[in-house]
């Protein structure tokens, strides 16, 4: 059997897209073990899934004065050495990176093991995290073709966002009866998130 490791995390959005990978992962047979942050978002969200969940040290890297600026680089060698020793202890056949600062640990000790590692960058332009990883990656998946210019020759992927298939499978009438809007006129769903930082 082959294993699987999926890793992301700091958000909702860095873990979703890795859930929505978890049935055809498990159809294909594959060992799925998660690596994410102590007690980030996506602890809580994986282990209800009943998958195997593993917490490292994260710190951020933030680009702004912060005085945890000074402190978090050695949270993310912690959890480099943590990476390291779970490579050595789970013996994964490849690693799935859907971003977040916890991701760049992970990759870069999957990378030094001579794991292969897939990436995956949802916005237009790559976040932080997943140009720290790029270097790491053997191939990054991207949303948008606009995407693959700023990613490294020869490793980008134009394959969309990993999307949960009940999503796909809506009944549009128990929907217009659940929020009691009529069929006479058409309806439109704006979905969207921001992240403002508070001063």
């Amino acid at each position: 059997m082959k294993r699987i490791i999926l890793t992301g995390g700091g958000t909702a959005g860095h873990v979703t897209p890795n859930i929505a990978l978890l049935p055809r992962l498990k159809e294909l047979g594959y060992d799925i073990q998660y690596i994410g942050s102590y007690e980030g978002i996506e602890k809580k969200l994986i282990e209800e899934m009943q998958i195997p969940y593993y917490g490292i040290s994260s710190g951020k890297l933030r680009r702004y004065f912060d005085l945890k600026n000074f402190s978090d680089p050695f949270k993310v060698i912690k959890g480099y050495t943590e990476a390291r020793k779970l490579m050595k202890k789970l013996k994964p056949d490849i690693v799935f990176s859907k971003g977040g600062f916890v991701s760049v640990p992970v990759v870069m000790a999957a990378h030094r093991a001579h794991i292969p590692v897939i990436c995956h960058e949802s916005d237009m332009t790559p976040g932080l995290a997943n140009k720290l990883t790029a270097p790491f990656a053997t191939r990054i998946c991207c949303n948008f073709p606009e995407t693959v210019k700023y990613l490294p020759a020869g490793k980008a992927v134009l394959t969309g966002s990993p999307i949960r298939q009940e999503l796909r499978s809506g009944d549009k009438e128990a929907a217009r009866r659940f929020c009691g809007f009529t069929s006479d006129k058409p309806v439109l769903l704006i979905i969207g998130a921001a992240w403002v930082p508070l001063m």
